[in-house]
């Protein structure tokens, strides 16, 4: 199987995770291809991997890593996939199918993001970032999230850099917030966790 049994999610109105927070955390190590916040249960969940190994590196880097002050429970599910509701059912919003978004990051076979995969840390890998986009900018973006420390372009190209956050859990939470934000026509930010430092 590659399906997921998610506990342990906060449910609290202004931090209830939703499927896009579980979509894009999960999306780090593997493409998701559908996610179910319980009905009955919201603090539980299914995600839908591509494949076993995927869902096994899901396991071994998020299992007990926080997630808007809770700790995710992770493991394999009984189930063989998610099924989508009807249409139009209170639940619908709840279950979201990810399968063709363009957000995967794994689809290409042989693509850098398989040597990239990093554990969870404060410090975040930054692409895709315009010329023209100045720091001051980025850092106002990962302010409103939470305490920004480090920040630092690359020096052999200004479209990556490394943003460092007070905390793994900010980290966490900028990844899930601000990956994909629209910084010019064609540009959306890429987050990922970094092994890099900021010195």
């Amino acid at each position: 199987t590659s399906v997921l049994h998610v506990s342990n999610l906060n449910e609290e109105d202004n931090k209830m995770v939703t499927p896009q927070s579980l979509f894009i955390l999960f999306g780090v190590y593997g493409d998701v291809n559908r996610v179910k916040i319980m009905y009955q249960k919201k603090s539980n969940a299914l995600v839908q991997m591509n494949d076993h190994q995927q869902a096994q590196t899901v396991i071994k880097y998020l299992h007990g890593v926080k997630l808007y002050d809770r700790p995710l429970q992770i493991m394999m599910s009984r189930h063989n996939q998610v099924q989508m509701p009807r249409e139009g059912q209170e639940m619908a919003k709840l279950t979201q199918d990810y399968s063709n978004s363009p957000l995967h990051r794994f689809k290409k076979p042989g693509s850098k993001n398989f040597q990239n995969i990093f554990a969870p840390s404060e410090v975040l890998h930054l692409s895709n970032i315009p010329n023209d986009t100045e720091e001051n900018f980025l850092r106002s973006k990962f302010e409103e999230v939470g305490v920004v420390v480090g920040f630092k372009f690359f020096v052999k190209d200004r479209r990556m850099a490394l943003i460092q956050m007070s905390s793994l859990e900010e980290a966490i939470l900028c990844l899930v917030n601000l990956h994909n934000l629209k910084l010019g026509e064609s540009n959306h930010l890429r987050v990922s966790f970094s092994k890099g430092q900021i010195n």
